[in-house]
This record gives C-alpha cells, structure tokens and sequence, in this order.
C-alpha cells in the first residue's frame, strides 16, 4: 500500500541511530543538534503573553504581519535582501517546512538539483519526494568543507532547476566565503537557476569568520530563495518557526502549498518571535559559549590516537577524521556507542562524501564534552 517513493527513501540515519541510544543507559551524547541554552526570555514570555491574552487563532497564511516587516528589516540590515513583507516573506513550521515548500514550488519531476555535500539529512529525501533527483558535488577536508566552484558548474546539465547550499553547513561546520558564492552566483545566472541558501545557523561563525548571503548579491534577489528561522540562533527549537524570503512569484506559490498543507505556523511561536529582535546579547552569549566548547572539543578529539580533526568555522558540530582506526563511520559509531557508551553520528548518514567522518555535536555542556572526550580517549 506505501508509495514506491517513500518505500525506497531509508529513514534518517540521525534518527535510526538515535532510536537505539534511546533504549540505553549511561550514555554520553554528542549526537543532537539541538542548543541546550533556555529560550530567551523576551521570546518566551512573548510567546506566554499571547496565550495569556487568547491570541491562538489562525494567523494569515503568510504569518503575522508585524513578524514579517521585523523579518524583513533584519534581512535588510544584516543581509543586503530586501524582501516585501506582504508577499516575499512567507512564515513556516520551522525551517524544515519551508525548504520542502521550496523543492514542491520550483521542481517539476525529473529536474535535477545540485547538492554539495556532506549536506543535511534531509536535503536528498525532500528531492526524492518531488520525484527528481540530488546530484551530489563532494566538498572535503582539505578544502575546509568549502564548495569547489568548478566542480559545481561541471554538474550543471540541462535537466538542472536548482542548486541548495547551507553556510554554516551541517554537519561539516564549514563556511563559504563570498567569493565562493559569487562563484555559486555565476553559475546560476548563466544558467537560469534557483538558489536555495539555507542559512539557520547564520549567527554561529567564530574566529572572525563573516555570514554571507548569496541572496544578497548582485543579480541574485530574483533567483534564490533564502530560508532562515530561530531554532539554532535562538534556542527556540521545539516552536518550530521558520521563515522563506525570495521574489513574490517563487514565495506566492510556496505559500500556495503552506495553505493546504499547514494552513498557518503555530500563533504563540510567531508571537514569541516577534521578541527576536531583543535578543541579540543572549545570542551573542550563546556564541561566546559555543566557541570555547568547540576548542575544548577539537583539541581533544586531536589528542585521541586514530582521530583528527580540522577546526570548523561555524554552527556547533565537529566533523573528525577516522580513517586511520580501519573503521567505517558505522562500525565506529557502533562500536563507540556499545563499547564506551559515547553517541555520535556516522558521517554517511549526510551522505557518501562523509564516510570517513563522524559528527560531533558541541552544543552540550563542557562536562559532557569532556566525559565523551575521555571516554572515546579510552578506547581508542
């Protein structure tokens, strides 16, 4: 009775894996990409209020209009896009939602899009899901994790509709300078492509590494789509709010899919987000934290005989080399899991280019890192 397309798509290798971690005791976790910070408090009790004040209807399907002008106000200031709040800027249930809405809006069946990769879990399965198909472009350690412009453009073929990036990038850590998005930028115009920027973890940059956005740039306001929220910048995970901004004729037609499938984003998460624009000291604080675990986390890793690790510029994982154990990035985990009761998550579940890798989480506690670290120091 199950659809060929979803009986052939495997399950999240995040979640297969952590469904096993579920039934265990004792076991140190590095696995979850979820910040472990409270939620601002400007945005919980925005969120509170609203319940309080009985402002739990349905909002417009392109969300709460005063969201939507500090949305685009923000994109304004920070990244140089200049999206109309009535009809460029659409409100979703979370940033997972909005990147479906994009595949469904653009792809018709057989299009191809292209993937850098190691990419996030769900990139290929919501292509499979339009019936088309991802073409992976591998990005490697040596390269920082960054894209290889040349090898972007040699993927083009004609069936090509779209190409997604993530910088900071899950797993990876990696970050695009902007010169590789204008190269990213080039291929696309050349082309007539779409761009799908995928920028949730545009906060978590470190050692002076600069967030840039491709939909920002000269020539790309009318091709790319960029999709952003507030679960990993602002702890505001379990709200599930995200948001879309692009030309009207691309976000009319997600919108158009968003009202017969989700209707509108959850009302108190959109009224909580209003108080984003409040929070910028906890967001840096959040930062701050979060690069002094990553260099506990790295120079440990790199302490540890089999494992190396280059140090990533952005988000909150680490994404360590393990070549040199003989073990694939299953039978490590596996092994690591059962034997020193440390979860991390294999590298192949974000692809074929990750095999070799496993990903570390860094957005738990000092105490857990340094548990884990000693642990793994342990058995290998």
């Amino acid at each position: 009775m199950i659809a060929k397309r979803v009986r052939d798509i495997p399950y999240s290798g995040i979640r297969k894996f952590f469904d096993v971690v579920s039934k265990m005791d004792d076991v140190v976790s590095l696995g979850v990409g979820e910040p472990d910070f409270p939620t601002p408090e400007p945005m919980k009790k925005a969120a509170a209020d609203s319940i309080r004040d009985d402002c739990n209807n349905y909002t417009s399907n392109y969300g709460i209009q005063e969201l939507r002008t500090k949305i685009s106000k923000k994109l304004s200031d920070e990244n140089n896009i200049h999206a109309d709040p009535s009809n460029e800027i659409l409100v979703t249930a979370g940033t997972s939602e909005a990147l479906d809405l994009a595949f469904r809006a653009i792809l018709d069946p057989l299009d191809e899009v292209i993937v850098p990769e190691p990419s996030y879990v769900s990139y290929k399965p919501c292509i499979w899901f339009c019936h088309c198909e991802p073409v992976a472009v591998k990005m490697r350690e040596e390269d920082d994790f960054r894209v290889r412009i040349d090898e972007i453009s040699e993927a083009v073929t004609k069936k090509t509709k779209a190409i997604i990036v993530a910088s900071p990038n899950n797993p990876t850590g990696g970050v695009l300078t902007k010169s590789d998005f204008r190269g990213i930028a080039d291929i696309a115009c050349d082309n007539d492509l779409v761009v799908i920027s995928d920028e949730i973890y545009e906060y978590l940059t470190y050692d002076g590494k600069k967030h840039h956005s491709i939909g920002g740039m000269q020539g790309m306001q009318e091709r790319t789509i960029t999709i952003n929220g507030f679960s990993k910048g602002f702890a505001y995970t379990g709200f599930r709010l995200g948001y879309a901004a692009g030309p009207s004729e691309l976000v009319e037609s997600m919108m158009k899919i968003h009202q017969y499938t989700m209707l509108s984003a959850p009302t108190p998460s959109q009224y909580g987000a209003m108080a984003f624009d409040r929070c910028s000291s906890d967001v840096k604080r959040m930062v701050r934290e979060y690069d002094s675990r990553r260099r506990l986390l790295v120079r440990g890793l790199n302490k540890i005989p089999g494992i190396s690790c280059i140090m990533p510029a952005g988000a909150f994982y680490a994404f360590p080399n393990i070549v040199k154990t003989g073990l694939s990035s299953e039978e490590f985990a596996n092994r690591l899991l059962n034997e020193a009761k440390v979860a991390v998550v294999p590298g192949k579940s974000f692809g074929e280019s990750g095999e070799g890798h496993v990903r570390c989480s860094y957005s738990v506690g000092k105490n857990t890192i340094k548990e884990a670290l000693e642990r793994m120091g342990g058995l290998f």
